[in-house]
């Protein structure tokens, strides 16, 4: 967004409007299906624990997730969308 508002022009252009708004959606994508994730491992791991089904978890050998973590901090950024040539 940073280089939208150095040139204009860009800003004007249909297609990098088109361009904003699908990494906009893609990011949102990503976000939903983090959290759908962990939902469901804390669902999975509540179960665990929960009588009876902790019963049957044991005796077919269930084990508790993890939650989804970035691994580094780099993994975390935002990726870099260069526009410059």
């Amino acid at each position: 967004m940073a280089v939208s508002e150095n040139y204009p022009e860009l800003k004007a252009n249909q297609n990098f409007s088109e361009l904003s708004e699908e990494l906009r959606n893609t990011e949102n994508k990503i976000s939903f299906s983090r959290q759908f994730y962990n939902d469901a491992v804390t669902m999975y791991n509540t179960k665990l624990m929960v009588f009876p089904s902790n019963i049957i978890a044991g005796i077919f050998h269930f084990t508790s997730r993890e939650l989804f973590q970035a691994e580094s901090e780099e993994a975390r950024k935002n990726v870099k969308v260069d526009f410059g040539n």
